[in-house]
């Protein structure tokens, strides 16, 4: 990534090899491991199972007609945990909508797909992919897709590669950001997981999907 950024806003072309000599011999820079993956309990019984329109074909023809959705945990100091739903576009790897609470419920998600129809001026009609999470599968977020003539789609289940994007999104905000200080306030956490969003992974991050450019700079 850092090369793509040097190219990208510097206009200096250098080799991995010299990215990496630099990196690590003379800054002393190290990589960042990840932590596993938390495991969420259980929830209660599907309401309704969508059936998976998306089946890893993770390309749009246009903005705003396929998202992927998904929740991921994080820590406050006193390592109680607040959780985060994201909504990613599927054109360009945007972050749509980035919602974080203290309950991993489908109020979260619905709260996030609200905000998401409000950035994109109400447009709906989009296919909403996610994993058979109880809050996705639930009564209260089935029905206000419907209401909205959102059309869900649904990974089969053990299968988190069907909801690639998302896993990358996550492992990408957990390295660069969450794994890297801690937080000791919500408010704190909040503010720079939404800054991060919406700010740097938008409009700065290279993304290999976007021929290295940032979302926000894909025509």
């Amino acid at each position: 990534m850092m090369r793509t950024l040097l190219a990208n806003n510097e206009k200096i072309d250098l080799s991995v090899q010299t990215v990496r000599k630099y990196m690590n011999v003379e800054l002393g820079l190290k990589s960042v491991t990840r932590k596993p993956k938390y495991v969420y309990c259980k929830g209660s019984e599907a309401y309704e199972i969508a059936e998976n329109i998306i089946n890893r074909e993770f390309t749009a023809e246009a903005r705003n007609t396929k998202w992927c959705v998904d929740f991921t945990y994080l820590f406050l100091a006193n390592h109680s945990k607040r959780y985060n739903c994201t909504i990613i576009d599927l054109y360009d790897r945007r972050v749509v909508a980035s919602v974080n609470g203290k309950h991993i419920d489908a109020q979260l998600a619905i709260d996030t797909l609200t905000k998401a129809i409000e950035r994109c001026d109400g447009k709906t009609g989009m296919i909403l992919h996610s994993d058979r999470g109880s809050q996705f599968t639930s009564k209260d977020f089935t029905e206000f897709c419907k209401k909205l003539g959102v059309t869900q789609s649904m990974s089969r289940p053990g299968c988190p590669y069907d909801n690639a994007p998302m896993e990358r999104y996550y492992n990408t905000l957990k390295a660069e950001l969450i794994n890297l200080r801690t937080f000791s306030t919500e408010e704190l956490l909040y503010q720079k997981v939404n800054a991060y969003a919406y700010g740097w992974y938008n409009y700065k991050r290279p993304h290999s999907f976007n021929n290295g450019l940032p979302p926000a700079k894909v025509a």
